[in-house]
């Protein structure tokens, strides 16, 4: 009974955050576009990955709730969990390439940034927004099972991301070295990559235990 309390109390968690994420989607992708600012662009298009990523572990509560409602037994509910966890960490990998390739094409074009002010108030407030989600997810108990932490880690990264994008913004407002918005960008990548990697191995070895 108390872990289905606790399930129940993620995916309340986690639907909240899906639904706030993706209004400040919405807000960076177009800011960042026509800013020119590569790290708040990428910002923005990983925040919509964990949209959808997010999505995925709302989903997968769901599933497991339905389940768990009908008392089926044919299937392992915390193997759903931990899948949809293990697709969230490959996700995380597939966008933080993603984003390095962005950057490097934007440092070679060396396109400057047209707006520091819009820039840095709308990574202010995605800043702010991940804060928010982060401590939504994680709770007071922390992230309870690794689809929690899966989706923890997608609005961390974001997180991250979004400081990357205040320090390039900054750097070139006041010392006009514009290739630090990419740079940052291409460390704050680096870093997911890490995370990522360390929840492939986690729920890998979870998924392949009999």
């Amino acid at each position: 009974m108390s872990n289905n309390i606790e399930r129940s109390s993620q995916e309340k968690r986690t639907a909240f955050v899906v639904i706030f994420a993706f209004c400040v989607m919405i807000a960076e992708i177009i800011v960042g576009l026509s800013s020119h600012s590569m790290a708040l662009f990428a910002d923005g298009v990983h925040m919509g990955s964990h949209v959808l990523v997010i999505g995925l572990n709302w989903a997968a509560y769901i599933l497991v709730r339905r389940l768990e409602n009908k008392g089926t037994t044919h299937y392992d509910t915390e193997k759903i969990l931990n899948l949809s966890a293990f697709t969230s960490g490959i996700l995380l990998i597939l966008m933080a390439i993603f984003i390095i390739i962005e950057a490097v094409e934007r440092f070679t074009a060396e396109r400057e940034i047209l707006n520091y002010e819009l820039a840095l108030i709308t990574a202010g407030i995605g800043l702010v927004a991940n804060t928010i989600s982060a401590s939504v997810l994680h709770g007071h108990d922390g992230t309870t099972d690794y689809n929690s932490h899966a989706a923890y880690l997608h609005v961390l990264s974001d997180a991250l991301t979004e400081i990357g994008a205040i320090i390039g913004i900054l750097c070139a407002m006041f010392w006009h070295i514009t290739w630090i918005d990419s740079a940052v960008a291409v460390i704050s990548a680096l870093v997911v990559l890490r995370w990522a990697k360390r929840l492939l191995w986690d729920t890998g070895r979870s998924l392949t235990k009999a």
